[in-house]
């Protein structure tokens, strides 16, 4: 066994015992103190003020970093994979909701920026980099999978024909519907809105509003609509 196969399967087994001990313990009680605590031996960082719900899982922690004011809730699980060159960020504030599921195959990067909502259900998937800006809201079911499977050979069986892993970007300021579908190799401009349902096949303007099965853009957020905006946030 090779000195990297070793630290692999004890950071595991370290992974395991500490989540397993600690995963499943009430927050009501001293379930959240001790698990930010103790996380830190395992995890690539956990910054202050983190507060973690019993029964998250998590695969990979030694990938993972965790921003300052992060909440995740039950159910979700958080897998940076076992593989090398994996990098999960979840960035200052984000929040992420029951059942969420977060997935990295190899060489993959998953970064979720600042003050991003998950809501319940969402799924994420490399092995295509997946990049989320800052102060997005990704509504319950949406589905955002950086990958697609190859079709080019009409002999050869498509499970083997492998994937392909352009990426997803998604950038600052965007909301994304109930029940979204975001596939590979698309990127959603700032600013934009797309309407729950949607299947989003291609690039999207900043500041667009799409819908529909492909999401197509069916008008550009005025003007007097970000200025509004804005003076709210200000």
């Amino acid at each position: 066994m090779s000195n990297n196969q070793y630290s692999s399967k004890l950071q595991r087994l370290k992974e395991v015992i500490i989540t397993g001990l600690l995963g499943e313990l009430p927050s009501i009680t001293l379930g959240c103190e001790c698990r930010n605590l103790l996380y830190r031996l395992i995890f690539s960082r956990i910054g202050s003020s983190v507060y973690i719900q019993e029964g998250v899982e998590f695969i990979g922690t030694s990938a993972i970093e965790i921003g300052n004011g992060v909440h995740i809730l039950k159910g979700a699980r958080l897998d940076a994979g076992r593989y090398h060159n994996n990098k999960l960020f979840l960035a200052d504030r984000v929040a992420i909701e029951r059942n969420v599921n977060i997935g990295c195959l190899d060489n993959t990067v998953i970064h979720i920026g600042s003050d991003t909502f998950l809501g319940p259900n969402v799924s994420i998937a490399g092995p295509g980099n997946i990049k989320i800006g800052k102060r997005c809201l990704i509504s319950s079911l949406t589905k955002i999978y950086a990958n697609d499977r190859e079709l080019c050979d009409r002999i050869e069986p498509i499970k083997y024909q492998g994937i392909s892993r352009q990426g997803i970007t998604i950038e600052n300021d965007c909301w994304l519907g109930h029940s979204v579908t975001v596939l590979d190799g698309v990127t959603i401009g700032e600013g934009s809105v797309v309407a729950a349902g949607a299947v989003v096949t291609k690039d999207i303007p900043p500041n667009s509003v799409a819908v529909g099965v492909p999401a197509q853009v069916i008008k550009c957020r005025t003007t007097k609509q970000l200025l509004q905006q804005g003076r709210t946030r200000g």
